[in-house]
Protein backbone atom coordinates (compact mmCIF):
# COMPACT_ATOMS: atom_id res chain seq x y z
CA UNK A 1 0.00 0.00 0.00
CA UNK A 2 1.18 3.41 -1.06
CA UNK A 3 0.98 6.07 1.32
CA UNK A 4 2.76 9.36 2.25
CA UNK A 5 2.90 12.28 4.69
CA UNK A 6 1.41 12.73 8.20
CA UNK A 7 4.67 11.11 9.77
CA UNK A 8 3.60 12.47 13.21
CA UNK A 9 0.41 10.37 12.75
CA UNK A 10 2.53 7.34 11.69
CA UNK A 11 5.03 7.64 14.27
CA UNK A 12 2.05 7.83 16.95
CA UNK A 13 0.45 4.96 15.72
CA UNK A 14 3.40 3.55 16.04
CA UNK A 15 4.48 3.81 19.42
CA UNK A 16 0.49 2.67 20.55
CA UNK A 17 0.96 -0.58 18.77
CA UNK A 18 5.13 -1.12 20.28
CA UNK A 19 3.96 -0.36 23.91
CA UNK A 20 0.75 -2.07 23.59
CA UNK A 21 -1.55 0.74 24.23
CA UNK A 22 -4.01 0.68 21.76
CA UNK A 23 -7.29 2.43 22.70
CA UNK A 24 -10.72 0.14 21.99
CA UNK A 25 -11.63 3.50 19.90
CA UNK A 26 -9.60 5.55 17.39
CA UNK A 27 -10.75 8.65 15.28
CA UNK A 28 -8.29 9.98 13.10
CA UNK A 29 -10.15 12.92 12.29
CA UNK A 30 -8.66 14.59 8.87
CA UNK A 31 -9.39 14.76 4.77
CA UNK A 32 -9.01 11.74 2.81
CA UNK A 33 -7.05 13.94 0.55
CA UNK A 34 -4.69 14.12 2.98
CA UNK A 35 -4.27 10.64 3.36
CA UNK A 36 -6.40 9.63 6.21
CA UNK A 37 -7.78 6.63 5.14
CA UNK A 38 -4.99 5.23 3.45
CA UNK A 39 -3.31 5.76 6.89
CA UNK A 40 -6.14 4.21 8.77
CA UNK A 41 -6.26 1.46 6.17
CA UNK A 42 -2.09 0.66 7.02
CA UNK A 43 -3.06 0.70 10.56
CA UNK A 44 -5.56 -1.91 10.66
CA UNK A 45 -3.03 -3.84 8.39
CA UNK A 46 -0.09 -3.02 11.32
CA UNK A 47 -3.09 -4.75 14.17
CA UNK A 48 -3.22 -7.76 11.91
CA UNK A 49 0.33 -7.76 10.99
CA UNK A 50 2.05 -11.28 12.35
CA UNK A 51 5.04 -9.49 12.44
CA UNK A 52 3.73 -6.99 15.39
CA UNK A 53 4.71 -4.90 17.01
CA UNK A 54 7.75 -4.09 14.74
CA UNK A 55 6.39 -4.12 11.02
CA UNK A 56 8.34 -4.02 8.16
CA UNK A 57 6.81 -1.61 5.56
CA UNK A 58 6.90 -4.73 3.19
CA UNK A 59 5.79 -7.21 5.08
CA UNK A 60 4.56 -9.82 3.36
CA UNK A 61 3.17 -12.18 5.87
CA UNK A 62 -0.68 -14.10 4.94
CA UNK A 63 -2.20 -11.44 7.12
CA UNK A 64 -0.91 -8.73 5.46
CA UNK A 65 -1.48 -9.81 1.81
CA UNK A 66 -4.99 -9.97 2.70
CA UNK A 67 -4.92 -6.81 4.62
CA UNK A 68 -3.27 -4.88 1.53
CA UNK A 69 -6.02 -6.99 -0.27
CA UNK A 70 -8.98 -5.29 1.79
CA UNK A 71 -9.69 -9.28 2.49
CA UNK A 72 -8.80 -9.95 5.90
CA UNK A 73 -11.40 -11.81 7.51
CA UNK A 74 -11.03 -9.85 10.79
CA UNK A 75 -11.09 -6.32 9.39
CA UNK A 76 -14.66 -5.03 8.53
CA UNK A 77 -15.47 -1.81 6.51
CA UNK A 78 -18.09 0.32 7.26
CA UNK A 79 -18.91 3.72 5.07
CA UNK A 80 -21.88 5.40 3.78
CA UNK A 81 -24.40 4.18 0.76
CA UNK A 82 -27.19 5.09 -0.44
CA UNK A 83 -30.49 3.22 -0.27
CA UNK A 84 -33.40 3.27 2.72
CA UNK A 85 -32.22 -0.34 3.92
CA UNK A 86 -28.66 -0.34 2.78
CA UNK A 87 -25.81 -2.00 4.06
CA UNK A 88 -21.61 -1.99 3.46
CA UNK A 89 -21.38 -5.52 2.34
CA UNK A 90 -24.17 -4.36 -0.78
CA UNK A 91 -21.25 -2.88 -1.86
CA UNK A 92 -18.15 -4.50 -0.84
CA UNK A 93 -17.02 -5.34 -4.19
CA UNK A 94 -17.47 -1.63 -6.04
CA UNK A 95 -15.33 -0.17 -2.05
CA UNK A 96 -12.71 -2.50 -2.71
CA UNK A 97 -12.27 -1.00 -6.45
CA UNK A 98 -12.53 2.32 -5.53
CA UNK A 99 -10.28 1.69 -2.62
CA UNK A 100 -7.61 0.29 -4.63
CA UNK A 101 -7.52 2.59 -7.61
CA UNK A 102 -7.66 5.31 -5.38
CA UNK A 103 -6.59 5.77 -1.48
CA UNK A 104 -7.48 9.28 -1.56
CA UNK A 105 -10.71 9.62 -2.75
CA UNK A 106 -13.33 12.04 -1.65
CA UNK A 107 -16.98 11.16 -0.36
CA UNK A 108 -18.52 12.69 -3.70
CA UNK A 109 -16.03 10.27 -5.90
CA UNK A 110 -17.26 6.97 -3.72
CA UNK A 111 -21.14 8.49 -4.28
CA UNK A 112 -20.50 9.17 -8.01
CA UNK A 113 -19.33 5.53 -8.03
CA UNK A 114 -22.16 3.66 -6.56
CA UNK A 115 -24.73 5.61 -8.49
CA UNK A 116 -26.10 8.02 -5.53
CA UNK A 117 -27.07 10.35 -8.42
CA UNK A 118 -29.87 12.50 -6.50
CA UNK A 119 -29.95 10.47 -2.99
CA UNK A 120 -27.51 11.32 -0.38
CA UNK A 121 -25.68 8.54 1.40
CA UNK A 122 -26.02 7.28 4.54
CA UNK A 123 -25.02 4.84 7.21
CA UNK A 124 -28.38 3.37 8.09
CA UNK A 125 -29.74 1.59 11.02
CA UNK A 126 -29.69 -1.86 9.48
CA UNK A 127 -25.26 -1.13 8.95
CA UNK A 128 -25.09 -0.38 12.99
CA UNK A 129 -26.99 -3.94 13.46
CA UNK A 130 -25.05 -5.85 10.88
CA UNK A 131 -21.77 -3.73 12.70
CA UNK A 132 -22.98 -5.16 16.28
CA UNK A 133 -23.64 -8.80 14.78
CA UNK A 134 -20.09 -8.93 13.18
CA UNK A 135 -18.42 -7.87 16.07
CA UNK A 136 -20.04 -10.34 18.20
CA UNK A 137 -18.46 -12.95 16.46
CA UNK A 138 -14.71 -14.50 17.36
CA UNK A 139 -11.91 -13.86 15.33
CA UNK A 140 -11.16 -15.83 12.74
CA UNK A 141 -7.48 -15.89 12.56
CA UNK A 142 -6.48 -12.47 13.67
CA UNK A 143 -4.98 -10.77 16.58
CA UNK A 144 -7.80 -8.20 17.04
CA UNK A 145 -11.47 -7.25 15.13
CA UNK A 146 -11.25 -4.53 13.67
CA UNK A 147 -14.10 -2.04 12.70
CA UNK A 148 -12.83 0.76 10.35
CA UNK A 149 -15.67 3.25 9.80
CA UNK A 150 -15.29 5.77 6.95
CA UNK A 151 -17.21 8.62 7.19
CA UNK A 152 -18.82 8.34 10.94
CA UNK A 153 -20.39 11.98 10.29
CA UNK A 154 -23.15 9.82 7.83
CA UNK A 155 -24.28 8.12 11.10
CA UNK A 156 -26.23 10.97 12.55
CA UNK A 157 -28.31 9.90 15.31
CA UNK A 158 -27.93 6.13 14.24
CA UNK A 159 -25.01 7.14 16.25
CA UNK A 160 -27.09 5.91 19.20
CA UNK A 161 -26.82 2.21 18.67
CA UNK A 162 -23.45 2.30 18.45
CA UNK A 163 -22.63 4.12 21.83
CA UNK A 164 -22.76 0.78 24.12
CA UNK A 165 -20.43 -1.14 21.77
CA UNK A 166 -17.81 2.01 21.13
CA UNK A 167 -17.82 2.18 25.65
CA UNK A 168 -17.29 -1.40 26.20
CA UNK A 169 -16.67 -3.55 22.94
CA UNK A 170 -16.04 -7.36 22.99
CA UNK A 171 -12.07 -8.37 23.99
CA UNK A 172 -9.17 -7.60 21.36
CA UNK A 173 -11.80 -4.87 19.24
CA UNK A 174 -10.76 -2.03 17.89
CA UNK A 175 -12.68 0.66 15.91
CA UNK A 176 -11.05 3.05 13.67
CA UNK A 177 -13.37 6.22 12.64
CA UNK A 178 -11.85 7.94 9.91
CA UNK A 179 -14.17 11.54 9.78
CA UNK A 180 -13.62 14.59 8.06
CA UNK A 181 -16.32 16.61 10.11
CA UNK A 182 -16.14 15.88 13.80
CA UNK A 183 -18.40 18.84 13.91
CA UNK A 184 -21.02 16.06 12.56
CA UNK A 185 -20.49 13.38 14.71
CA UNK A 186 -22.32 13.05 18.03
CA UNK A 187 -20.52 14.57 20.76
CA UNK A 188 -21.14 10.69 23.29
CA UNK A 189 -19.40 9.49 19.90
CA UNK A 190 -16.63 11.71 20.37
CA UNK A 191 -15.91 11.12 24.18
CA UNK A 192 -15.79 7.25 23.78
CA UNK A 193 -12.70 7.71 21.04
CA UNK A 194 -9.14 8.76 21.22
CA UNK A 195 -8.51 11.37 18.38
CA UNK A 196 -5.55 11.36 16.22
CA UNK A 197 -5.68 14.63 13.67
CA UNK A 198 -4.19 14.60 10.10
CA UNK A 199 -3.35 18.02 8.80
CA UNK A 200 -2.57 19.33 4.79
CA UNK A 201 0.14 17.39 2.98
CA UNK A 202 3.01 19.66 2.16
CA UNK A 203 3.36 21.13 -1.26
CA UNK A 204 6.88 19.46 -1.73
CA UNK A 205 5.24 15.97 -0.80
CA UNK A 206 2.23 16.27 -3.03
CA UNK A 207 4.70 17.75 -5.91
CA UNK A 208 7.30 14.52 -5.11
CA UNK A 209 4.15 12.11 -5.08
CA UNK A 210 3.41 13.17 -8.40
CA UNK A 211 6.79 12.88 -9.97
CA UNK A 212 7.26 9.73 -8.73
CA UNK A 213 3.67 8.60 -9.19
CA UNK A 214 2.41 9.85 -12.12
CA UNK A 215 5.68 11.21 -14.10
CA UNK A 216 5.33 14.67 -13.66
CA UNK A 217 7.62 17.06 -14.74
CA UNK A 218 9.07 19.19 -11.83
CA UNK A 219 7.18 22.71 -12.77
CA UNK A 220 3.98 21.24 -13.55
CA UNK A 221 4.06 18.80 -10.31
CA UNK A 222 5.19 21.91 -8.24
CA UNK A 223 2.25 24.21 -9.77
CA UNK A 224 -0.26 21.54 -9.27
CA UNK A 225 0.39 21.00 -5.96
CA UNK A 226 0.43 24.50 -4.96
CA UNK A 227 -3.58 24.73 -6.27
CA UNK A 228 -3.97 21.22 -4.31
CA UNK A 229 -3.41 23.13 -1.32
CA UNK A 230 -2.47 19.73 0.60
CA UNK A 231 -4.91 17.39 -0.67
CA UNK A 232 -3.68 14.62 -2.91
CA UNK A 233 -7.14 13.90 -4.30
CA UNK A 234 -7.20 17.14 -5.67
CA UNK A 235 -4.11 17.06 -7.26
CA UNK A 236 -5.41 13.95 -9.27
CA UNK A 237 -8.03 15.34 -10.69
CA UNK A 238 -5.94 18.54 -11.58
CA UNK A 239 -3.53 16.96 -13.41
CA UNK A 240 -6.65 14.77 -15.56
CA UNK A 241 -8.45 17.62 -16.20
CA UNK A 242 -7.08 21.53 -17.65
CA UNK A 243 -10.42 23.22 -15.73
CA UNK A 244 -12.85 22.60 -12.58
CA UNK A 245 -16.42 21.98 -13.60
CA UNK A 246 -17.17 23.33 -10.23
CA UNK A 247 -15.25 26.77 -11.44
CA UNK A 248 -16.93 26.83 -14.70
CA UNK A 249 -20.47 26.67 -12.84
CA UNK A 250 -19.16 28.88 -10.32
CA UNK A 251 -18.46 31.92 -12.43
CA UNK A 252 -21.06 30.84 -14.85
CA UNK A 253 -23.93 30.87 -11.62
CA UNK A 254 -22.64 34.59 -10.34
CA UNK A 255 -22.36 36.24 -13.73
CA UNK A 256 -26.55 34.88 -13.75
CA UNK A 257 -26.78 36.52 -10.33
CA UNK A 258 -25.12 39.59 -11.37
CA UNK A 259 -27.64 39.94 -14.26
CA UNK A 260 -30.54 38.99 -12.29
CA UNK A 261 -32.51 37.80 -15.54
CA UNK A 262 -35.98 35.85 -13.66
CA UNK A 263 -36.07 33.63 -16.84
CA UNK A 264 -32.48 32.70 -16.74
CA UNK A 265 -32.09 31.87 -12.93
CA UNK A 266 -35.50 29.54 -13.36
CA UNK A 267 -32.85 28.00 -15.93
CA UNK A 268 -29.90 27.75 -14.49
CA UNK A 269 -31.47 26.65 -10.89
CA UNK A 270 -33.52 23.62 -13.09
CA UNK A 271 -29.88 22.88 -14.26
CA UNK A 272 -28.40 22.80 -11.25
CA UNK A 273 -31.30 20.63 -9.41
CA UNK A 274 -30.35 17.97 -11.61
CA UNK A 275 -26.86 17.75 -10.18
CA UNK A 276 -27.65 15.69 -7.36
CA UNK A 277 -27.41 16.43 -3.76
CA UNK A 278 -23.71 15.53 -3.70
CA UNK A 279 -22.82 16.88 -6.31
CA UNK A 280 -24.86 19.95 -5.49
CA UNK A 281 -22.56 20.18 -2.18
CA UNK A 282 -19.01 19.38 -3.70
CA UNK A 283 -20.30 22.85 -5.59
CA UNK A 284 -20.93 25.11 -2.71
CA UNK A 285 -18.08 23.59 -1.23
CA UNK A 286 -15.42 25.02 -3.89
CA UNK A 287 -17.15 27.88 -4.23
CA UNK A 288 -16.50 28.47 -0.12
CA UNK A 289 -12.90 28.06 -1.67
CA UNK A 290 -13.36 30.42 -4.13
CA UNK A 291 -14.14 32.83 -1.91
CA UNK A 292 -11.67 32.23 0.78
CA UNK A 293 -9.01 32.66 -2.07
CA UNK A 294 -10.77 35.93 -3.62
CA UNK A 295 -11.00 37.38 0.39
CA UNK A 296 -7.30 37.12 0.45
CA UNK A 297 -6.37 38.80 -2.89
CA UNK A 298 -8.89 41.52 -1.63
CA UNK A 299 -6.72 41.69 1.52
CA UNK A 300 -3.13 41.59 0.40
CA UNK A 301 -3.29 41.17 -3.62
CA UNK A 302 0.27 39.99 -3.42
CA UNK A 303 -0.13 37.04 -2.13
CA UNK A 304 -0.48 33.76 -4.05
CA UNK A 305 -3.54 32.29 -4.57
CA UNK A 306 -4.38 28.61 -4.49
CA UNK A 307 -6.73 29.12 -8.11
CA UNK A 308 -5.80 27.94 -11.18
CA UNK A 309 -5.09 30.91 -13.98
CA UNK A 310 -8.69 30.92 -15.44
CA UNK A 311 -9.92 31.28 -11.77
CA UNK A 312 -7.08 33.58 -10.90
CA UNK A 313 -8.50 36.04 -13.47
CA UNK A 314 -11.59 36.23 -12.69
CA UNK A 315 -11.29 36.42 -8.69
CA UNK A 316 -9.05 39.27 -9.30
CA UNK A 317 -11.91 41.27 -11.58
CA UNK A 318 -14.23 40.15 -8.25
CA UNK A 319 -12.06 41.80 -6.19
CA UNK A 320 -12.50 44.97 -7.41
CA UNK A 321 -15.58 45.13 -7.69
CA UNK A 322 -16.29 43.42 -4.12
CA UNK A 323 -15.83 44.36 -0.59
CA UNK A 324 -15.01 42.57 1.93
CA UNK A 325 -18.91 42.53 3.59
CA UNK A 326 -20.08 40.96 0.11
CA UNK A 327 -17.49 38.22 -0.03
CA UNK A 328 -18.30 37.39 3.75
CA UNK A 329 -21.83 37.70 3.25
CA UNK A 330 -21.90 35.42 0.32
CA UNK A 331 -19.81 32.81 2.33
CA UNK A 332 -22.50 32.81 4.95
CA UNK A 333 -25.01 32.14 2.33
CA UNK A 334 -23.44 29.67 0.59
CA UNK A 335 -22.54 27.29 3.83
CA UNK A 336 -25.92 27.95 4.81
CA UNK A 337 -27.05 26.53 2.00
CA UNK A 338 -24.49 23.47 2.24
CA UNK A 339 -26.91 22.77 5.51
CA UNK A 340 -30.14 23.03 3.51
CA UNK A 341 -29.15 20.87 0.93
CA UNK A 342 -28.08 18.20 3.70
CA UNK A 343 -31.53 18.20 5.23
CA UNK A 344 -33.08 17.60 1.93
CA UNK A 345 -34.00 20.87 0.88
CA UNK A 346 -35.54 21.64 -2.48
CA UNK A 347 -32.26 22.30 -4.50
CA UNK A 348 -34.55 24.31 -7.42
CA UNK A 349 -35.71 26.61 -4.60
CA UNK A 350 -32.60 26.89 -2.70
CA UNK A 351 -30.60 28.08 -5.29
CA UNK A 352 -32.80 30.58 -6.95
CA UNK A 353 -33.56 32.04 -3.41
CA UNK A 354 -29.85 31.80 -3.27
CA UNK A 355 -29.40 33.80 -6.79
CA UNK A 356 -31.96 36.29 -5.78
CA UNK A 357 -30.57 37.29 -2.65
CA UNK A 358 -27.16 37.56 -3.85
CA UNK A 359 -27.95 39.24 -6.48
CA UNK A 360 -29.53 41.94 -4.61
CA UNK A 361 -26.03 41.64 -2.09
CA UNK A 362 -24.00 42.40 -5.15
CA UNK A 363 -26.10 45.21 -6.71
CA UNK A 364 -26.26 47.18 -3.09
CA UNK A 365 -23.91 50.20 -2.98
CA UNK A 366 -20.26 49.64 -0.81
Amino acid sequence: MTIFGQDDAQAYLRRLLRQERTPHALLLAGKTGWGTLALSLEFARWLQCRNAPEIPTDCTCTSCQKAQQWAHPDIHFSYPVVGANAVSTDYLTEWRKAISDNLWLSANDWFQRIGAENKQGNITKEECVAIVRKLSLKTFEGRYKVLLMWLPEYLGKEGNRLLKLIEEPPEQTVFLLVAENTDAILPTILSRCQIVKTYPLPDEVVAEALQRHHSLDTERARQTAFLADGDYNQALQMIQTLESDDARLLLEWLRQCWRGNGVELVRWAEQFAQLGRENQKKFFTYALHFLRELLALKVNPQLPARLRPAELETARKMATVFSLEHITQLAARINDNIFYIERNANPKALILDASLGIHRLIKKPQ
